[in-house]
Protein backbone atom coordinates (compact mmCIF):
# COMPACT_ATOMS: atom_id res chain seq x y z
CA UNK A 1 0.00 0.00 0.00
CA UNK A 2 1.26 3.46 -0.84
CA UNK A 3 1.86 6.09 1.79
CA UNK A 4 -0.34 8.55 -0.10
CA UNK A 5 -3.64 6.83 0.76
CA UNK A 6 -3.47 7.13 4.55
CA UNK A 7 -1.83 10.56 4.25
CA UNK A 8 -4.69 11.89 2.12
CA UNK A 9 -7.27 10.33 4.43
CA UNK A 10 -5.50 11.86 7.42
CA UNK A 11 -5.46 15.27 5.74
CA UNK A 12 -9.18 15.03 4.99
CA UNK A 13 -9.95 14.01 8.59
CA UNK A 14 -7.84 16.84 9.95
CA UNK A 15 -9.49 19.41 7.66
CA UNK A 16 -12.93 18.14 8.68
CA UNK A 17 -11.98 18.49 12.34
CA UNK A 18 -10.55 21.95 11.77
CA UNK A 19 -13.76 23.03 10.05
CA UNK A 20 -15.73 21.64 12.97
CA UNK A 21 -13.67 23.63 15.48
CA UNK A 22 -13.98 26.85 13.51
CA UNK A 23 -17.64 26.58 12.46
CA UNK A 24 -19.39 24.95 15.42
CA UNK A 25 -20.85 26.84 18.34
CA UNK A 26 -21.63 23.93 20.64
CA UNK A 27 -18.81 23.07 23.04
CA UNK A 28 -19.39 19.31 22.81
CA UNK A 29 -19.19 19.38 19.01
CA UNK A 30 -15.97 21.37 19.26
CA UNK A 31 -14.50 18.71 21.55
CA UNK A 32 -15.55 16.02 19.07
CA UNK A 33 -13.85 17.96 16.27
CA UNK A 34 -10.65 18.20 18.31
CA UNK A 35 -10.82 14.44 18.83
CA UNK A 36 -11.20 13.98 15.06
CA UNK A 37 -8.08 16.06 14.48
CA UNK A 38 -6.13 13.99 17.02
CA UNK A 39 -7.25 10.78 15.32
CA UNK A 40 -6.02 12.16 11.99
CA UNK A 41 -2.61 12.74 13.58
CA UNK A 42 -2.67 9.20 15.01
CA UNK A 43 -3.42 7.76 11.58
CA UNK A 44 -0.50 9.71 10.17
CA UNK A 45 1.85 8.47 12.89
CA UNK A 46 0.95 4.83 12.32
CA UNK A 47 1.15 5.16 8.53
CA UNK A 48 4.60 6.72 8.65
CA UNK A 49 5.74 4.16 11.23
CA UNK A 50 4.74 1.31 8.91
CA UNK A 51 6.37 3.04 5.95
CA UNK A 52 9.62 3.67 7.84
CA UNK A 53 9.73 0.16 9.31
CA UNK A 54 9.84 -1.27 5.79
CA UNK A 55 12.90 0.81 4.94
CA UNK A 56 14.75 0.45 8.25
CA UNK A 57 16.39 -2.74 9.40
CA UNK A 58 15.36 -2.27 13.02
CA UNK A 59 11.69 -2.02 13.73
CA UNK A 60 11.24 0.14 16.81
CA UNK A 61 7.59 1.03 16.14
CA UNK A 62 8.07 4.41 17.76
CA UNK A 63 5.17 5.88 15.78
CA UNK A 64 2.79 3.31 17.21
CA UNK A 65 4.07 3.90 20.74
CA UNK A 66 3.61 7.63 20.29
CA UNK A 67 0.10 6.96 19.02
CA UNK A 68 -0.74 5.08 22.21
CA UNK A 69 0.43 8.05 24.29
CA UNK A 70 -1.61 10.41 22.10
CA UNK A 71 -4.72 8.28 22.54
CA UNK A 72 -4.25 8.27 26.33
CA UNK A 73 -3.76 12.04 26.44
CA UNK A 74 -6.75 12.59 24.14
CA UNK A 75 -8.95 10.43 26.37
CA UNK A 76 -7.92 12.44 29.42
CA UNK A 77 -8.46 15.71 27.54
CA UNK A 78 -11.93 14.70 26.42
CA UNK A 79 -12.85 13.55 29.92
CA UNK A 80 -11.73 16.80 31.53
CA UNK A 81 -13.22 18.91 28.74
CA UNK A 82 -16.56 17.14 28.98
CA UNK A 83 -16.59 17.61 32.77
CA UNK A 84 -15.94 21.34 32.33
CA UNK A 85 -18.66 21.63 29.67
CA UNK A 86 -21.17 19.81 31.88
CA UNK A 87 -20.32 22.03 34.86
CA UNK A 88 -20.73 25.17 32.75
CA UNK A 89 -24.00 23.82 31.34
CA UNK A 90 -25.33 23.23 34.84
CA UNK A 91 -24.38 26.75 35.96
CA UNK A 92 -25.29 28.75 32.84
CA UNK A 93 -27.90 26.52 31.22
CA UNK A 94 -26.24 26.47 27.80
CA UNK A 95 -23.24 25.00 26.02
CA UNK A 96 -23.33 27.58 23.22
CA UNK A 97 -19.88 29.16 22.90
CA UNK A 98 -21.16 32.58 21.78
CA UNK A 99 -23.54 32.89 24.71
CA UNK A 100 -20.83 31.80 27.14
CA UNK A 101 -18.45 34.37 25.68
CA UNK A 102 -21.07 37.11 26.06
CA UNK A 103 -21.79 36.21 29.69
CA UNK A 104 -18.09 35.99 30.51
CA UNK A 105 -17.57 39.58 29.36
CA UNK A 106 -20.33 40.65 31.71
CA UNK A 107 -23.39 42.78 31.33
CA UNK A 108 -22.01 46.15 32.28
CA UNK A 109 -25.15 48.16 32.70
CA UNK A 110 -24.74 51.82 33.57
CA UNK A 111 -24.16 51.93 37.29
CA UNK A 112 -26.23 54.22 39.40
CA UNK A 113 -23.27 55.78 41.18
CA UNK A 114 -23.55 59.27 39.79
CA UNK A 115 -23.66 62.37 41.99
CA UNK A 116 -27.46 62.61 41.77
CA UNK A 117 -28.10 58.94 42.51
CA UNK A 118 -29.78 57.70 45.67
CA UNK A 119 -28.60 54.05 45.45
CA UNK A 120 -25.03 53.02 46.21
CA UNK A 121 -22.92 51.27 43.57
CA UNK A 122 -22.50 47.52 43.85
CA UNK A 123 -20.10 44.90 42.52
CA UNK A 124 -17.51 45.85 39.94
CA UNK A 125 -18.86 49.38 39.51
CA UNK A 126 -18.15 50.06 43.19
CA UNK A 127 -14.65 48.66 42.84
CA UNK A 128 -14.02 50.91 39.84
CA UNK A 129 -15.31 53.92 41.76
CA UNK A 130 -13.00 53.13 44.68
CA UNK A 131 -10.04 52.64 42.37
CA UNK A 132 -10.53 56.02 40.71
CA UNK A 133 -11.12 57.89 44.00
Amino acid sequence: MHLAYPAVLSALLFCTGLYGVLARRNAILILMSVELMLNAVNLNLVAFDVWLSRTAEETLHSGQALTLFTIAIAAAEIGIGLAIVLAVHRNRGTADIDRLRDTAEGDESPAADGPDSDTPATGTAAEKAEATA
